[in-house]
């Protein structure tokens, strides 16, 4: 009973900063941060020392799984290089630059712990994608910035895992190196195996509530497997959401996907909010052990600054070498050679020779004598040169340069998973020190590029400037649908819901019979328009399916027309119920 109002006031208070901060303009972790720092000083607050265990597995887990049920797949496949680099080859030099400057500047401290406190303080917030989202940047940005706050989660938490596993015995690299390795390949096995095996679970479960109630256990049914055979849950977690992901569109309902939605947005929010609400209210306890020591407060603050600016700085130097690579890349390009080839593919559909691969050679072995074969592999082959044709696109319509280079290093703020993260260190005696450390970086962090942030975009003139790459645009994707519903109706390939063909006649009258008295009035024509609304809505998602794996479209644009799909057929479903 004691604990019950804290808990209701810390809900009320996570869900009016996100509404007072929405208003405002200003970030709710920073608004939840001040508020936790002001109930933490009251002299009748007590707040006890929250078990890192209940941060590592039972906070973790879901917040980057419900992250990574939300990456935008297409712009990810895209910037899978330079975000891999970003939340891979840059935490891991970040951490490694931090732990020597740490061993060297704190006596006794030793390289293992350094290297341990590099890789909280290393990976960034999905904080920053809040914020440039509302600036009208470009969504090339957005999406690194947010690709990068997902999966350098994981790198750095399995870091920070094998250098405390080292803190116990001597340091060596090879070792160190290889339970790296192993961490991350058997989380992505698991991962993945869980993720499809439980949404096979969640397909057969038809019921919306029971389906997100089993989609709440899958962060910790891949997490405490991977963990018992020494990887990295938290690398499972992310893995099992984005297999999850990919799935959920073409095998849950409209009616599950619109429940996984709501809920995970809502246990997102709690659970981000009650990190930055534990870590205000813990501030007056780790301040008060760093005033009893010998060095104070001061140490530990200049510590933060500077590793905050050692952050910033091998950023800044990691990001010029992105864009460089991006343009070198973007250059070398070839448009015209891909057209042409596309030219081939369809005189070889229309009985020409096939066409040939770069560098002239021909495709080994016979081609396929019957027609049905030959069509499908002319489209996989069509497929990929459309992908092909649209990346060309995106890299060359949106090339990164300076500027975004710029908004790139100066939204790399650290939030939550560093706050978490720091409460999971080794109860020694410099862990107060460590974990004073961790919070005045996340603290400065969100607060100074937080704030400033909107200020850099409009001074570098990125506000507003948002583009799409060509042909990304949501009226082309309406119109694609709108040729697929006509297609099918033309076509005679529609069923209703027991699969039987509609009647030819009857559709061709329904027009009439529609004109001839209100539609209310006659109950079998209300049905039949209704399942040929809904045959329509199934057409229309199996065309949206297949411009998925196409790549014109952002993941954005397919999202909206995905949501809208849904709610047509949720309420042409209702009506149906009604009409029976």
């Amino acid at each position: 009973m004691d604990l019950l109002v804290p808990l209701l006031l810390g809900v009320l208070a996570i869900a009016a900063s996100t509404a007072v901060g929405r208003r405002l303009g200003v970030a709710s972790p920073l608004i939840l941060l001040g508020i936790g720092i002001a109930v933490g000083y009251l002299p009748f607050v007590h707040m006890p020392p929250v078990d890192p265990e209940w941060i590592l597995v039972g906070v973790l887990p879901p917040l980057l799984y419900s992250a990574a049920v939300n990456l935008p797949a297409v712009e990810f496949r895209r910037d899978l290089r330079p975000i891999v680099g970003l939340s891979l080859v840059l935490v891991v030099i970040s951490s490694l630059v931090l732990g020597l400057f740490f061993a060297a500047v704190v006596p006794g401290l030793g390289l293992p712990i350094g290297i341990a406190l590099g890789a909280i303080l290393s990976p960034t917030d999905a904080v920053a994608t809040t914020i440039a989202k509302r600036l009208g940047i470009a969504p090339r940005v957005i999406t690194m910035l947010e690709g990068e706050s997902l999966l350098n989660d994981a790198t750095a938490l399995v870091l920070l895992r094998t250098a405390i596993a080292a803190i116990a015995g001597a340091f060596h690299f090879g070792e160190t190196f290889w339970t790296f390795v192993w961490s991350v390949v058997i989380a992505v096995v698991i991962g993945a195996i869980v993720g499809w095996l439980t949404l096979l679970l969640r397909v057969w479960v038809r019921n919306s509530a029971a389906n997100t109630a089993i989609s709440f256990t899958v962060p910790f049914i891949a997490y405490l497997p991977t963990e018992h055979l020494g990887g990295s849950g938290l690398v499972a977690a992310v893995v099992a959401g984005i297999v999850t992901s990919q799935l959920a569109a073409r095998r849950l309902t409209p009616e599950q996907r619109m429940s996984d939605t709501l809920n995970w947005r809502t246990i997102e929010l709690m659970l981000e909010g009650a990190v930055f609400l534990l870590m205000g209210l813990e501030l007056r306890d780790i301040v008060r052990e760093n005033l009893a020591s010998d060095e104070g407060l001061w140490h530990g603050m200049w510590l933060a600054l500077a590793a905050l600016g050692i952050v910033l700085v091998v950023r800044a130097a990691y990001v010029t070498f992105i864009v460089w690579n991006s343009k070198r890349r973007a250059r070398r390009l070839d448009r015209e050679r891909l057209e042409q080839f596309g030219e081939r593919l369809d005189a070889y559909a229309a009985g020409a020779a096939p066409p040939e691969r770069e560098g002239g050679a021909r495709r080994r072995g016979r081609l396929p004598e019957d027609p049905e074969k030959r069509e499908q592999m002319i489209g996989r082959a069509r497929t990929r040169v459309s992908r092909a044709l649209a990346d060309t696109d995106y890299y060359q319509g949106s090339p990164l340069d300076w500027k975004q280079g710029a908004v790139i290093v100066w939204g790399g703020m650290r939030g939550v998973v560093t706050l978490a993260a720091a409460q999971t260190l080794p109860r020694e005696e410099d862990r107060a020190l460590l974990v004073f450390v961790a919070f005045l970086v996340a603290a400065v962090s969100l607060t100074l590029q937080g704030f400033t942030l909107p200020v850099l975009v409009r001074m570098l003139g990125l506000s507003g400037t948002s583009n799409e790459p060509a042909g990304a645009g949501s009226e082309e994707l309406d119109d694609e649908l709108r040729t697929a519903a006509s297609s099918a109706l033309l076509s005679g390939s529609l069923v209703d819901s027991e699969g039987r063909p509609f009647d030819a006649e009857l559709m061709a009258g329904l027009g009439r019979r529609f004109a001839e008295r209100p539609i209310e009035n006659d109950r079998d024509a209300t049905r039949t328009a209704l399942e040929l609304r809904l045959a329509i809505i199934l057409a229309q998602r199996t065309r949206l399916e297949e411009l998925t794996h196409d790549g014109r479209y952002p993941t954005a644009v397919l999202r909206h027309a995905r949501a809208e799909l849904d709610a047509d057929q949720i309420g042409v479903q209702l009506r149906l119920d009604a009409a029976s």
